[in-house]
Protein backbone atom coordinates (compact mmCIF):
# COMPACT_ATOMS: atom_id res chain seq x y z
CA UNK A 1 0.00 0.00 0.00
CA UNK A 2 1.39 3.48 -0.75
CA UNK A 3 2.07 5.56 2.34
CA UNK A 4 0.69 9.08 2.59
CA UNK A 5 3.72 10.69 4.23
CA UNK A 6 7.47 10.40 3.71
CA UNK A 7 9.86 7.99 5.37
CA UNK A 8 11.49 10.90 7.23
CA UNK A 9 8.09 12.06 8.47
CA UNK A 10 7.43 8.61 9.89
CA UNK A 11 10.73 8.67 11.76
CA UNK A 12 10.01 12.18 13.06
CA UNK A 13 6.58 11.01 14.23
CA UNK A 14 8.14 8.03 15.97
CA UNK A 15 10.64 10.22 17.80
CA UNK A 16 8.09 12.90 18.68
CA UNK A 17 5.44 10.47 19.89
CA UNK A 18 7.99 8.62 22.00
CA UNK A 19 8.88 11.92 23.68
CA UNK A 20 5.20 12.61 24.37
CA UNK A 21 4.73 9.10 25.76
CA UNK A 22 7.71 9.46 28.08
CA UNK A 23 6.68 12.89 29.36
CA UNK A 24 3.08 11.83 29.96
CA UNK A 25 4.21 8.62 31.67
CA UNK A 26 6.45 10.62 33.98
CA UNK A 27 3.60 13.00 34.75
CA UNK A 28 1.11 10.21 35.44
CA UNK A 29 3.46 7.98 37.44
CA UNK A 30 4.23 4.36 36.66
CA UNK A 31 1.46 2.99 38.86
CA UNK A 32 -1.29 5.11 37.31
CA UNK A 33 -4.11 3.32 35.50
CA UNK A 34 -4.48 3.71 31.72
CA UNK A 35 -8.15 4.55 30.98
CA UNK A 36 -7.85 3.59 27.31
CA UNK A 37 -6.27 0.20 28.17
CA UNK A 38 -8.10 -0.79 31.37
CA UNK A 39 -5.97 -3.86 32.05
CA UNK A 40 -2.76 -1.79 32.09
CA UNK A 41 -1.00 0.67 34.32
CA UNK A 42 1.67 3.04 32.97
CA UNK A 43 4.47 0.65 33.88
CA UNK A 44 2.92 -2.06 31.69
CA UNK A 45 2.29 0.44 28.88
CA UNK A 46 5.90 1.64 28.84
CA UNK A 47 7.23 -1.92 29.09
CA UNK A 48 5.02 -3.04 26.21
CA UNK A 49 6.02 -0.20 23.92
CA UNK A 50 9.71 -0.53 24.76
CA UNK A 51 9.50 -4.26 24.03
CA UNK A 52 7.78 -3.62 20.69
CA UNK A 53 10.49 -1.14 19.67
CA UNK A 54 13.14 -3.75 20.37
CA UNK A 55 11.12 -6.44 18.57
CA UNK A 56 10.80 -4.24 15.49
CA UNK A 57 14.53 -3.51 15.45
CA UNK A 58 15.32 -7.20 15.86
CA UNK A 59 13.05 -8.04 12.91
CA UNK A 60 14.90 -5.55 10.71
CA UNK A 61 18.22 -7.04 11.80
CA UNK A 62 16.75 -10.51 11.14
CA UNK A 63 17.65 -11.71 14.62
CA UNK A 64 15.74 -14.96 14.74
CA UNK A 65 16.66 -15.66 18.37
CA UNK A 66 15.08 -12.47 19.74
CA UNK A 67 12.70 -13.15 22.64
CA UNK A 68 10.15 -10.62 23.82
CA UNK A 69 10.41 -12.11 27.30
CA UNK A 70 14.03 -10.92 27.49
CA UNK A 71 12.94 -7.33 26.84
CA UNK A 72 10.24 -7.55 29.49
CA UNK A 73 12.77 -8.92 31.98
CA UNK A 74 15.19 -6.11 31.12
CA UNK A 75 12.42 -3.57 31.67
CA UNK A 76 11.61 -5.05 35.06
CA UNK A 77 15.26 -4.94 36.07
CA UNK A 78 15.94 -1.44 34.72
CA UNK A 79 16.78 1.11 37.44
CA UNK A 80 15.02 3.77 35.34
CA UNK A 81 12.23 2.36 33.18
CA UNK A 82 11.72 5.58 31.21
CA UNK A 83 15.40 5.77 30.34
CA UNK A 84 15.26 2.12 29.26
CA UNK A 85 12.33 3.09 27.04
CA UNK A 86 14.21 5.99 25.45
CA UNK A 87 17.25 3.83 24.80
CA UNK A 88 15.05 1.46 22.82
CA UNK A 89 13.55 4.30 20.77
CA UNK A 90 16.99 5.59 19.82
CA UNK A 91 18.19 2.10 18.91
CA UNK A 92 15.11 1.49 16.74
CA UNK A 93 15.55 4.77 14.86
CA UNK A 94 19.24 4.01 14.33
CA UNK A 95 18.37 0.53 13.04
CA UNK A 96 15.64 1.72 10.68
CA UNK A 97 17.88 4.48 9.34
CA UNK A 98 20.75 2.07 8.73
CA UNK A 99 18.60 -0.57 6.99
CA UNK A 100 18.97 -0.76 3.22
CA UNK A 101 15.94 0.16 1.13
CA UNK A 102 15.93 -3.31 -0.47
CA UNK A 103 16.56 -5.24 2.77
CA UNK A 104 14.45 -8.32 3.42
CA UNK A 105 12.61 -8.71 6.71
CA UNK A 106 9.27 -9.84 8.11
CA UNK A 107 6.20 -7.64 7.57
CA UNK A 108 2.66 -8.59 8.53
CA UNK A 109 0.16 -6.28 6.84
CA UNK A 110 -1.53 -6.67 3.48
CA UNK A 111 0.14 -4.85 0.58
CA UNK A 112 2.88 -3.59 2.89
CA UNK A 113 5.68 -1.21 1.80
CA UNK A 114 9.28 -2.52 1.87
CA UNK A 115 10.44 -3.63 5.34
CA UNK A 116 12.52 -0.54 6.13
CA UNK A 117 9.55 1.74 5.46
CA UNK A 118 7.00 -0.69 6.85
CA UNK A 119 8.65 -0.68 10.27
CA UNK A 120 9.14 3.10 10.26
CA UNK A 121 5.45 3.55 9.49
CA UNK A 122 4.19 0.84 11.84
CA UNK A 123 6.21 2.08 14.79
CA UNK A 124 5.28 5.71 14.11
CA UNK A 125 1.62 4.80 14.49
CA UNK A 126 2.12 2.22 17.24
CA UNK A 127 3.97 4.80 19.31
CA UNK A 128 1.55 7.60 18.49
CA UNK A 129 -1.46 5.61 19.63
CA UNK A 130 0.29 4.50 22.81
CA UNK A 131 1.39 8.08 23.47
CA UNK A 132 -2.32 8.90 23.56
CA UNK A 133 -2.72 6.12 26.13
CA UNK A 134 -0.03 7.76 28.27
CA UNK A 135 -1.78 11.12 27.95
CA UNK A 136 -5.00 9.44 29.07
CA UNK A 137 -3.19 8.13 32.15
CA UNK A 138 -1.90 11.61 32.96
CA UNK A 139 -5.40 13.06 32.51
CA UNK A 140 -7.07 10.26 34.44
CA UNK A 141 -9.72 9.86 31.72
CA UNK A 142 -10.20 8.96 28.09
CA UNK A 143 -8.79 11.79 25.99
CA UNK A 144 -10.49 14.07 23.48
CA UNK A 145 -8.74 15.04 20.29
CA UNK A 146 -8.26 18.50 21.80
CA UNK A 147 -6.01 16.90 24.44
CA UNK A 148 -3.42 15.75 21.90
CA UNK A 149 -1.43 17.53 19.22
CA UNK A 150 -1.48 15.28 16.16
CA UNK A 151 -0.80 16.12 12.53
CA UNK A 152 -3.95 15.52 10.44
CA UNK A 153 -1.88 14.23 7.52
CA UNK A 154 -0.10 11.70 9.75
CA UNK A 155 -3.49 10.73 11.19
CA UNK A 156 -4.80 10.16 7.66
CA UNK A 157 -1.84 7.88 6.96
CA UNK A 158 -2.65 5.95 10.12
CA UNK A 159 -6.28 5.52 9.09
CA UNK A 160 -5.08 4.21 5.74
CA UNK A 161 -2.76 1.69 7.40
CA UNK A 162 -5.57 0.46 9.64
CA UNK A 163 -8.22 0.19 6.93
CA UNK A 164 -6.07 -1.14 4.09
CA UNK A 165 -3.44 -3.12 5.97
CA UNK A 166 -4.87 -4.38 9.24
CA UNK A 167 -8.58 -5.05 8.94
CA UNK A 168 -8.36 -6.73 5.53
CA UNK A 169 -6.28 -9.62 6.92
CA UNK A 170 -9.33 -11.78 7.64
CA UNK A 171 -8.32 -12.46 11.26
CA UNK A 172 -11.48 -11.29 12.95
CA UNK A 173 -13.30 -8.00 12.90
CA UNK A 174 -16.81 -6.85 12.17
CA UNK A 175 -19.46 -9.51 12.41
CA UNK A 176 -20.20 -11.28 9.11
CA UNK A 177 -23.16 -9.66 7.38
CA UNK A 178 -25.99 -11.74 5.95
CA UNK A 179 -26.47 -8.96 3.40
CA UNK A 180 -23.25 -7.32 2.17
CA UNK A 181 -23.00 -3.60 2.79
CA UNK A 182 -20.54 -0.77 2.27
CA UNK A 183 -19.10 1.51 4.95
CA UNK A 184 -17.55 4.81 3.90
CA UNK A 185 -14.88 6.33 6.14
CA UNK A 186 -14.40 9.99 5.22
CA UNK A 187 -12.18 12.72 6.67
CA UNK A 188 -13.76 16.17 6.79
CA UNK A 189 -10.47 18.09 6.71
CA UNK A 190 -7.95 16.25 4.54
CA UNK A 191 -10.32 15.12 1.78
CA UNK A 192 -9.61 11.37 2.04
CA UNK A 193 -12.06 8.49 1.96
CA UNK A 194 -12.08 4.70 2.04
CA UNK A 195 -14.85 2.30 1.05
CA UNK A 196 -15.15 -0.89 3.11
CA UNK A 197 -17.13 -3.81 1.69
CA UNK A 198 -18.39 -6.00 4.51
CA UNK A 199 -20.04 -9.37 3.93
CA UNK A 200 -19.52 -12.98 4.98
CA UNK A 201 -15.77 -12.99 4.20
CA UNK A 202 -12.78 -10.74 4.89
CA UNK A 203 -13.35 -7.00 4.70
CA UNK A 204 -12.24 -5.44 1.39
CA UNK A 205 -11.06 -1.83 1.44
CA UNK A 206 -10.73 0.49 -1.54
CA UNK A 207 -9.24 3.98 -1.29
CA UNK A 208 -11.79 6.63 -2.23
CA UNK A 209 -15.57 6.67 -2.44
CA UNK A 210 -16.55 4.12 -5.05
CA UNK A 211 -20.33 4.11 -4.76
CA UNK A 212 -23.24 5.23 -2.57
CA UNK A 213 -22.47 3.80 0.87
CA UNK A 214 -24.89 2.09 3.24
CA UNK A 215 -23.18 3.65 6.27
CA UNK A 216 -20.64 6.43 6.95
CA UNK A 217 -18.06 7.19 9.61
CA UNK A 218 -17.01 10.84 9.33
CA UNK A 219 -15.04 13.42 11.28
CA UNK A 220 -11.68 15.15 11.22
CA UNK A 221 -8.68 12.98 10.41
CA UNK A 222 -7.53 13.01 14.03
CA UNK A 223 -11.02 12.22 15.32
CA UNK A 224 -11.29 9.26 12.97
CA UNK A 225 -7.74 8.07 13.66
CA UNK A 226 -8.23 7.95 17.41
CA UNK A 227 -11.83 6.74 17.26
CA UNK A 228 -11.11 3.89 14.83
CA UNK A 229 -8.29 2.82 17.14
CA UNK A 230 -10.89 2.88 19.97
CA UNK A 231 -9.28 5.74 21.91
CA UNK A 232 -11.99 8.42 21.59
CA UNK A 233 -15.66 8.66 20.62
CA UNK A 234 -15.79 11.73 18.42
CA UNK A 235 -16.97 10.54 15.04
CA UNK A 236 -20.31 10.97 13.33
CA UNK A 237 -22.06 7.75 12.33
CA UNK A 238 -24.68 7.44 9.62
CA UNK A 239 -26.25 4.01 9.33
CA UNK A 240 -27.24 1.17 11.68
CA UNK A 241 -27.42 2.26 15.31
CA UNK A 242 -25.20 -0.58 16.50
CA UNK A 243 -22.47 -0.22 13.86
CA UNK A 244 -20.02 1.73 16.01
CA UNK A 245 -20.55 -0.73 18.87
CA UNK A 246 -19.77 -3.56 16.45
CA UNK A 247 -16.57 -1.76 15.50
CA UNK A 248 -15.60 -1.29 19.13
CA UNK A 249 -16.06 -4.96 19.94
CA UNK A 250 -14.81 -6.43 16.66
CA UNK A 251 -11.88 -4.28 15.57
CA UNK A 252 -9.38 -4.85 18.36
CA UNK A 253 -5.88 -5.02 16.93
CA UNK A 254 -3.44 -7.16 18.91
CA UNK A 255 -0.50 -6.87 16.46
Amino acid sequence: MPTLVTFDRHLAALRGSAAVLRAAAASAGLDAKVPTCPAWNVRKLVTHQGMVHRWAAANLRRERNYKTSASRAAAEAAPDLLEWFSTGVDALIDTVSATAEDAKAMVFLNDAPPPRWFWARRQAHETTIHSVDAVAAALGRRPATADVALDPVLATDGIDELLCGFITRGKGGLLPAAEPYTLLVRTADTGHAWTLRIGDGPIATTAGQTDTPDAVFSGSAVQLYLSLWNRTDEITVTGPADLLAQWRSGIRIRW
